[in-house]
């Protein structure tokens, strides 16, 4: 008989992989159990003389998210538009915050969203009377990054930052050379006469169309406009001198932005805080006098939603983000339309505001969604806000509303349709020697992709995916009050900006979620707005008790991941691709710096 060694490190990791899963779990069953027996959620309080810290160095969604991250062993906090928006509304009220430290690091959000928050943070100031202080840290400091910080009375940088401030730029990435070499074709069929419907325009070209290329130069011009517009009138330098910088490139490093007065000095961070410590008329700036902005905002808008999901909440904000789809994660169309429906029949709520930002996806899901929409619109006005993007499938759930409002760099439109049907017939065969036959009692009883479809066959179903885009055309007319003449003007799978969208009438104003329900509120004659989210985001005791113990921790609303950010780019755009069922309304484009 033989024994044979076992490897120490075989029988290690093993054992310490699952050793700090049931520590973890042990965790989280414990503050479980000290949450329900507390029977109360943790109270958030700041003291007098506290700065309000606010780190935008993730991603920014429409409402918080917090989650275990088992891969950094530590909790994630997505930080939302909603709770930043509401936090800037408090603070401006609460006697005990003296002001905001802004820190940015590269914020991850669209243009309609950094507009927002440079909107809150103006309007902050302008009422409060408070100070914002902005500081850049980190390699470089982005267009993006600039644009929210721009809207601070104070703007500072780390002195040996790069700054980006060359313009905006998109780059698409084509799949046809890979699909050759594969052997692997995509028999695209888009609706007749979407020229600009490109999303699909990888699958079969190796550049972009002169369609594809003037909407995309279009819109990018357009926001390019609009972010050099607010930057202007905000550090008083003129748009010649903005693109003239931009165009030359002028501005590489911090001391240079100093130099063009975009920002204000050189400062190390410690230099900073001193600064803040001044402000407030302290010798020395304790933790207690820095409270996390995130956290401060997200507990005051949790207390103000569980008030009014507990009374009589009279304006319902209900928050569709992410690809259209039928189930699963993103805009699914099985959860939001319970939202809508269940909005319709409460008569506490007299108005809806529907919050979109979604580039779309199924035309099975819009449609969906679009029902109870009108239905809502019907019985109570359905006021819509449109965010980073509402454009394909968002914009066909959009088009019964009453109003719809967008920010000028909001991106919207591309109403037209497509199908993809890959032919992997060749590739398997000569790839991997796998050879297909099929018997059937009728000629298309097999559609498979291991074969071409035949003439006939494409055409069936670019008939089907003609009447899809029709059933699009006349939602939108009907929607918009347009004739269908009028629509197919601006559609043909077009993408517009808020600002272009509002002149060819896809839109009613511009304006962002804060400006959408004032109005919702005026036009139901509600004197006294009681503003109901939905989703309702009940947080569990033992994540209450988690967060209350990871508070000090820097950068909490990170989600950490050791894999680059092209690699995320692509499991993204390949998960995407896996829920691509039917016949898509699917916005383009993806990438704008």
């Amino acid at each position: 008989m033989t024994n044979k060694k076992v490897s120490f490190w075989r029988v290690f990791w093993p054992s310490l992989t699952s050793g700090v899963v049931l520590i973890i779990l042990f965790l989280v069953l414990f503050a479980s159990l000290i949450g329900s027996m507390l029977n109360t959620k943790p109270i958030y309080t700041v003291q007098d003389k506290t700065i309000l810290h606010l780190q935008l160095n993730g991603a920014i969604s429409e409402m918080s998210k917090s989650d275990i991250s088992f891969s950094n062993l530590g909790i994630v906090n997505e930080i939302g538009l909603a709770d930043l928006l509401y936090g800037f509304e408090k603070a401006a009220k609460d006697e005990k915050i003296k002001g905001v430290f802004i820190e940015l690091k590269g914020a991850n959000c669209g243009y309609a969203t950094a507009t927002e928050i440079r909107n809150a943070i103006k309007t902050f100031e302008k009422e409060s009377g408070k100070f914002v202080v902005a500081y850049h840290s980190g390699e470089a400091v982005s267009l993006r990054q600039y644009y929210i910080a721009s809207a601070a009375s104070e703007n500072y940088g780390f002195h040996s930052s790069m700054f980006e401030f060359l313009g905006l730029g998109a780059e698409l990435m084509f799949y046809k050379g890979m699909f050759d070499k594969l052997d692997l074709e995509m028999q695209v069929v888009r609706g007749s006469n979407n020229d600009f419907k490109s999303a699909v325009e990888p699958y079969f070209l190796t550049e972009m169309s002169d369609s594809s290329r003037l909407q995309l130069e279009t819109y990018l011009n357009n926001i390019w406009t609009a972010v050099k517009t607010n930057i202007s009138q905000d550090k008083d330098i003129t748009m010649e001198q903005l693109e003239m910088i931009a165009d030359s490139s002028l501005v590489r490093r911090v001391k240079q932005a100093v130099d063009h007065k975009l920002l204000d000095e050189v400062k190390y961070r410690d230099e900073v805080i001193q600064l803040l410590a001044e402000k407030i008329g302290v010798d020395e700036l304790k933790s207690s006098n820095l409270k996390k902005f995130e956290r401060y905002a997200q507990k005051k808008f949790e207390t103000q939603q569980n008030i009014a999901h507990t009374k009589r909440g009279n304006i319902a904000v209900i928050v569709a983000e992410g690809a259209v789809v039928v189930e699963g994660e993103g805009l699914a169309s099985s959860k939001i339309t319970k939202l809508l429906r269940a909005a319709r029949k409460d008569d506490d709520i007299k108005t809806i505001v529907f919050r979109v930002n979604s580039p779309g996806g199924s035309a099975l899901a819009s449609d969906e969604i679009w029902r109870e929409v009108k239905l809502a619109n019907e019985k109570k006005k359905v006021i819509v806000s449109m965010g980073d993007v509402a454009a394909s499938g968002g914009y066909y759930i959009a088009a019964p509303a009453t109003k719809i409002f967008a920010q000028e760099t909001t991106i919207t439109g591309s109403i037209g349709v497509f199908g993809v049907i890959p032919y992997t017939g060749a590739m398997l065969e000569n790839k991997l020697g796998l050879t297909f036959d099929k018997v059937s009692t009728n000629p298309h009883a097999v559609l498979s992709t291991n074969r071409k479809m035949s003439p006939e066959e494409y055409q069936i179903v670019q008939n089907e995916v003609d009447f899809i885009y029709s059933e699009f055309l006349n939602r939108v007319s009907e929607g918009r009050g347009m004739s269908l003449d009028q629509v197919n003007e601006v559609a043909r799978g077009r993408v517009w900006t808020g600002t272009d969208a509002l002149r060819v009438g896809l839109v009613d104003t511009l304006g962002g979620i804060q400006d959408a329900i004032a109005y919702a509120a005026k036009e139901a004659g509600i004197e006294k707005p009681v503003v109901r989210y939905y989703p309702k985001m009940d947080k569990d005791p033992w994540m209450e008790v988690m967060e209350t113990l990871n508070e000090d921790e820097e950068d909490q609303n990170v989600n950490k991941s050791a894999l680059p950010k092209e690699m995320i780019q692509m499991y993204k755009r390949i998960k995407q691709v896996e829920q691509m069922t039917g016949v898509q309304a699917r916005m383009p484009y993806e990438i704008v710096w």
